[in-house]
This record gives structure tokens, sequence and C-alpha cells, in this order.
């Protein structure tokens, strides 16, 4: 566990609450990147999960600030995208079956999942959304585990 990484990851994250916080961006909507691991914990991920589950908790405490300015703020949580960072989770048939069992929609998401969220929560359809997390995951937070009765 390396905590002296997640102190200097919510220290370049408290550099986005600053900005968040000036008034030249005032009319616009925000996005904080948060994660699966606020909600599903894995042993051995201790300092991923301590990290993401504060920049979700400073999502919110920003969206308490900003509401009364009608600023909403809000984070996206991805499950299992196919993007670089994973590819191990997928590149192989049997590694994308193992990966598959953990998403109910049966589908590895795509960035284009990620993107079409992030429009919508930054477009004026989402207005009235704030200080919510948008778990773009395929329903792996719904612990599939649970699918055949537990």
């Amino acid at each position: 566990m390396d905590w002296g990484r997640i102190v200097a990851y919510i220290t370049g994250t408290v550099d986005q609450e600053l900005l968040l916080r000036n008034e030249y961006l005032a009319a616009e909507n925000r996005i904080l990147k948060s994660q699966l691991k606020t909600r599903l914990q894995r042993a051995g991920h201790v300092n991923y999960a301590t990290s993401k589950s504060g920049v979700n908790m400073m999502m919110q405490s920003i969206a308490q600030e900003m509401a009364a300015k009608k600023i909403p703020v809000n984070s996206i949580a991805p499950g299992g995208i196919r993007t670089p960072i994973n590819t191990a989770a997928w590149s192989t048939p049997e590694a994308e079956a193992e990966l598959l069992e953990l998403i109910p929609y049966q589908r590895i998401g795509n960035p284009e999942d990620i993107a079409r969220a992030a429009v919508w929560l930054a477009s004026d359809e989402s207005e009235y959304v704030t200080g919510t997390s948008l778990f773009v995951d395929g329903g792996m937070t719904l612990y599939p585990g649970f699918r055949e009765g537990g």
C-alpha cells in the first residue's frame, strides 16, 4: 500500500476543487472522475479505494457549496471499460470471460459510453442533477454474484 501516492493523487485533485470554486467557471457544469471502488471494495486495493472515495466526498461537498449558485457538480464512476490501462482484463478470451462474470449487462464498456454520460451531465438536460455519481458500469455495482439468488 503506497499512501504517498494517495496523498499525491488527492493533492492533485484538490487543484480541481480550487478551480471549481473560481467565479469565472460559474456558468458550467463540473464533472469529476470517480470510480466503482467508492462502492465495491477489493482486497489489496485499500489505497486506490481510499483515494477514489475521497474524490467522491470532495465532489459531494463542492456540490453542496455550488448548488446555491446553480452549478451542478457530479462525478462519473466507470466500470469495466475497454481502455489501454486495463488491457490485461480483456485482451484474451479467458480474461474477457472472467471480466464479463462481473458485468450483468454482459458487455465491456467503451470509452464512448463514458463520453455520452459526460456529455449528458454537462448538458442542460441534467441541470437538476447535482451531488451524485453516475455509475457507467453495465451493472457491476448490482453485485452480479447475486444474479442466481446469491
